[in-house]
């Protein structure tokens, strides 16, 4: 078994810890893996460092009870832009129809103070990237797998005992448990998933 996974989990891990650096009230990065196989047309299906402060500026808004997206967490909106450019990002066109200010970008100092955190990460990427397609290329991984997708990247309300909740693609809560960072146990999908994902 290829050992990619766990080094870009540190990686993630790492980067995510640089980003808190900066941004103390970011909360824990509790499952860097969920990350990894993870897409959303809203907030792009590409894993890359951007990705990870996108993913930083979702954590920043839930620290501060802000509600930084709409439609099913589709449309992001100016609270989101907001705290978008405190984190070094920028959107410099009007919002898209459907997913707002999602497709955000780095800005130059941004680039600049993250680029050794960014450059650790992208090899990590390439290494995981070249062992997945190592790995497909002899498995069969059903029509999900071939159309690169996890599992419809609809994300449901999964919870955790103290009460907090976070949205999360089943198939990424079925890959290994996500922490809650404030009781130490793991989320979990209510039973009756319609009436929560409302």
């Amino acid at each position: 078994m290829s050992t990619t996974p766990p080094v870009l989990a540190a990686e993630l891990a790492g980067a995510w810890a640089e980003i808190q650096r900066h941004h103390p009230e970011l909360p824990d990065l509790a499952a860097p893996e969920s990350l990894i196989g993870e897409s959303s047309s809203a907030c792009g299906a590409e894993l890359s460092f951007e990705r990870l402060l996108h993913e930083a500026v979702h954590g920043i808004a839930a620290a501060r009870g802000v509600r930084d997206t709409s439609r099913a967490g589709r449309y992001h909106n100016r609270r989101f832009l907001a705290i978008a450019e405190e984190l070094g990002l920028d959107h410099p066109e009007e919002p898209h129809p459907s997913s707002g200010f999602s497709l955000v970008s780095l800005k130059p100092e941004a680039r600049r103070r993250y680029r050794p955190t960014m450059e650790r990460l992208q090899r990590a990427l390439k290494a995981h990237s070249a062992a997945t397609e190592r790995d497909s290329a002899s498995s069969f991984r059903g029509p999900a797998g071939r159309h690169g997708s996890s599992g419809g990247g609809v994300r449901v309300k999964a919870v955790c005992d103290c009460g907090r909740n976070v949205r999360v693609v089943p198939s990424v809560l079925a890959q290994a448990p996500i922490v809650c960072g404030g009781c130490g146990k793991p989320f979990r999908i209510p039973e009756v998933v319609g009436a929560s994902a409302r």
